[in-house]
């Protein structure tokens, strides 16, 4: 049996190293990459996700090694909520979320020297009415900062979440079928306890 390729995940998320550990991957190399993130002019969430996640797995110049990249986004019918800057604009989106269904799309690119997979995944997701306490114990948390739409529903999130529909590691950053699957069809499985 030939030994499997290296693998270098084009991120800094200690949250997809977490999900590729649940079903035994682990990258050999982790490189975040420092790309412009804003979507485009007209651009929708599943363009900009697979886009994005594109444009990170080729910005790791190593040829001898398989490259991971994702791109989670949040939208709220065509706009995009990215990362939010401040408190206000984290407000301004749990707000908007509030009392309503929202998607969370994430872009998987798997790189290899031949070729780039893409696979674009989408889960639905439900925010209960928040009120204003709610929202205000959230942003004291920080748990918002540096997350997509604001929120993390692998933590205190989880509360305001009653309902979802499609793949919940997606709504963590990482789909992690999809993944697996792009990730054997490149010869990268998971490791086999011994």
């Amino acid at each position: 049996m030939s030994e499997r390729p290296r693998l270098i995940l084009a991120s800094a998320s200690p949250r997809r190293l977490e999900l590729l550990a649940q079903v035994g991957i682990r990258p050999d190399a982790t490189l975040p990459t420092d790309i412009d993130e804003t979507p485009l002019p007209r651009e929708l969430a599943r363009a900009c996700a697979l886009r994005l996640a594109a444009a990170k797995a080729e910005a790791i110049r190593d040829d001898d090694a398989v490259v991971l990249a994702a791109d989670t986004i949040v939208a709220v019918g065509r706009r995009i909520l990215g990362k939010p800057t401040d408190a206000k604009e984290a407000e301004a989106f749990l707000r908007l979320l509030s009392g309503r269904r929202h998607r969370v799309v994430t872009g998987v690119a798997v790189r290899t020297p031949d070729k780039t997979r893409l696979r674009a995944v989408e889960t639905a997701v439900r925010f209960k009415q928040l009120d204003r306490g709610e929202i205000a114990a959230y942003l004291a948390s920080g748990e918002w900062q540096g997350k997509a739409g604001g929120y993390a529903i692998q933590g205190r999130a989880g509360a305001l979440v009653p309902w979802i529909g499609g793949s919940y590691s997606n709504v963590v950053g990482l789909p992690l079928t999809e993944t697996v699957n792009l990730l054997a069809a490149a010869g990268v499985r998971a490791e086999v306890p011994s």
